[in-house]
């Protein structure tokens, strides 16, 4: 496990003290070519990864053209003893002796390398900056540890870092391995100094962003010039990379961060290996662990760089960083006895849309589009299920079917929440900082109904907000909401019970519970709709509260099994629809959504769009989806008849009735 826990021979040389100030942020280095000697133009394959380091007709060797500012250079015949004699070389060697000449002697030899520093930086250097080249140089390299295969590579940071993914058939275990530019000696002693020195240009800089990454540039270029050192075009583009990643990313994380398969990010404690939550292959260790030192450090910064305070004395806090991912960060060893810990759940640029959630099998097709029925109706719901679900990523995605104008407010303790709405104010709880008292949800619930919306969206169900909730709800209001829970009964319960305490007359208001579920299929992991439940009245004999389920997951067939829906015949009741009607209107929406699943239509921003426009003008809309799937195929491969009843060739009939 040494091996795993290193950087296997192509990380960095100092990754157990390049963090030690606990700085982070998000590196964006001067782009190269994706190349680097070993990809083609383009390609999304980062070098072999169990070659040895770059020979000498790839890459100029920093270790020849730099300098040290801290050379160790043989002091000069003018500089030596006035007798001509030379000083013995063992107590030079050896001062720690205890003899007087040597430490006189360790004296005289630390003097003359302050005077040589002193002679470089006041000698000083030119470097002439350019973007990288492949001829540069490869900047990183990986050694595959002995009994490990490697199945998968790819760039996260082109091409600075890449992800080296193995396989221990020994272990069975699957190994990730963040891969990040090395460092001979003398760059891991140029970074040290640079980390310290840069700071006060950064800092006092106001001429623009103190850590843009042209800034960092400037002054990498300025330190090292003061330094006197020649360095190659590699080994300024390496510093650079350290110190963007250091300063602007999340430092030792960073590659992590950067990694658009990895959802989620735990560490453990003190010299633990960091696991990853990767949409392959699951939980798996990473190369990447904080000393203690480093890991304090980094936990406290993470808590500063959110607005939030960590000590000794508050030693949990839970906010969101501000990338948007949410964070749970624990300081010392009272609570956590391994030592600090962190846990990141990565906030995605892109929110999952309800096109998403059908392409991975979350959801049917059939369940959208009832979903999409039942919420342009006002129908309140709540997504309900364990951790890592997909609660709150589900909500999210069907509040993309709320009608364009109406108003929608969101209350969350962590900003997760991302909905493309004109009319939509986010608001998030906060704890009192040093004056006044803690804003809660409760607080911001109370406040939302002064704003008249139509639409209330709740981060999570948890206490004395679920009453007010409730409340809104019969007050004419449309909430969306998550809860912890497995089943339907389970959420009717925790409901009803302490400590949310909701009267089962008013636990009626709520129309829909959607439970959710984190399974294995063919051995994969994957999220699943279990049940869609429809609540309905007090059994007037029992004192129960009745539901259905609309919907039902079958796990042995990976299916979806539909049932009859008393909210779809109440909403066709109000809309004086007939049958066929209802039919047409369902059978039309799953259209629309089966267009955009085969026209891969997943940006949240394009879905809204869309939706949006087919509540203006469906047939315009649906006329114009069909062409881009024509074009798209060559073929029109679905015939609508007027009964809403699909063709030869398209999709089968609703089976509704």
């Amino acid at each position: 496990m040494d091996e795993r826990e290193s950087d296997a021979g192509g990380g960095p040389a100092t990754d157990g003290e390049d963090d030690a100030t606990g700085e982070s942020s998000a590196p964006s280095p001067e782009s190269g070519p994706t190349d680097g000697s070993s990809l083609a133009a383009g390609a999304a394959t980062p070098p072999a990864g169990d070659e040895a380091t770059p020979s000498s007709d790839e890459t100029t060797s920093p270790s020849n053209e730099t300098t040290s500012p801290s050379d160790d250079t043989t002091a000069s015949s003018a500089d030596q003893p006035s007798d001509g004699r030379s000083p013995p070389s063992t107590a030079a060697e050896n001062p720690a002796d205890g003899s007087l000449l040597g430490r006189l002697e360790a004296t005289t030899d630390d003097l003359q390398r302050r005077i040589n520093r002193l002679f470089e930086v006041l000698r000083g250097s030119s470097i002439e900056v350019r973007p990288y080249r492949p001829d540069d140089g490869r900047f990183a390299s990986f050694d595959l540890p002995d009994g490990e295969t490697i199945i998968d590579r790819y760039w996260v940071n082109a091409p600075y870092a890449y992800v080296v993914i193995t396989y221990d058939d020994e272990a069975s275990e699957h190994y990730y391995y963040a891969v990040e530019p090395d460092l001979d000696d003398i760059e891991a002693e140029l970074l040290s100094r640079a980390r310290v020195d840069i700071r006060d240009p950064l800092l006092y800089r106001t001429d623009e962003e103190p850590t843009a990454e042209e800034t960092l540039r400037t002054e990498l270029q300025t330190l090292l010039e003061q330094y006197g050192v020649d360095v190659s075009m590699r080994t300024f583009h390496t510093l650079l990379y350290y110190l963007s990643r250091d300063f602007r990313g999340f430092g030792r994380i960073d590659p992590l961060m950067n990694d658009p398969h990895i959802e989620d990010i735990s560490c453990d404690g003190y010299d633990l290996p960091i696991f990853v939550y990767h949409d392959d292959y699951t939980d798996i260790e990473t190369n990447v662990a904080f000393d203690a030192e480093a890991l304090d450090d980094f936990v406290i910064r993470l808590a500063q760089e959110s607005g939030r305070h960590i000590s000794v004395g508050d030693p949990v806090v839970g906010t969101t960083l501000p990338d948007g991912s949410r964070v749970e960060l624990a300081l010392g060893e009272e609570v956590t006895p391994r030592g600090s810990a962190f846990t990141i759940r990565k906030y995605a640029d892109e929110p999952f849309t309800p096109i998403d959630l059908i392409d991975t099998g979350t959801f049917s097709v059939e369940q959208m589009a009832y979903l999409w029925l039942c919420i342009e109706h006002n129908k309140s719901l709540i997504f309900a299920g364990g951790t890592a679900s997909g609660k709150t990523t589900s909500m999210n995605a069907v509040s993309m079917f709320i009608p364009p104008r109406a108003k929608v407010l969101t209350i969350e303790d962590t900003r997760e929440l991302s909905l493309y709405h004109d009319n939509w104010l986010a608001s998030v709880t906060r704890e009192r900082l040093h004056e006044g008292s803690d804003i809660d949800m409760y607080d911001l619930l109370r406040s939302a109904l002064r704003h008249r919306p139509e639409f209330i969206i709740v981060g999570e169900v948890r206490g004395d907000e679920a009453v007010t909730l409730f409340q809104a709800m019969n007050t004419g209001h449309t909430t969306f909401s998550t809860m912890h829970a497995d089943s339907i009964e389970t959420v009717i319960n925790r409901l009803e019970n302490e400590p949310i305490n909701v009267p089962r007359a008013m636990v009626q208001s709520l129309d829909l519970l959607c439970v959710q579920t984190l399974t294995r299929v063919d051995g994969e992991r994957v999220r699943r709709s279990k049940a869609i439940g429809e609540i309905g009245e007090i059994d007037q004999r029992t004192g129960e509260l009745d539901y259905s389920r609309a919907f039902t997951w079958d796990a042995d067939n990976d299916s979806f099994v539909e049932s009859d829906s008393n909210l779809i015949e109440e909403i066709q009741s109000d809309r004086g629809w007939n049958r066929t009607e209802r039919k047409r209107e369902m059978n039309r929406r799953k259209r629309f959504l089966r267009l955009l699943v085969d026209l891969g239509t997943t940006g949240y921003r394009e879905f809204t769009a869309l939706v949006n426009e087919y509540y203006v003008d469906p047939e315009r809309v649906m006329e114009r989806l069909e062409r881009a799937e024509e074009n798209a195929t060559g073929v029109d491969d679905a015939t609508v008849d007027p009964d809403g009843d699909v063709g030869t060739g398209g999709l089968e009939a609703d089976g509704d009735d």
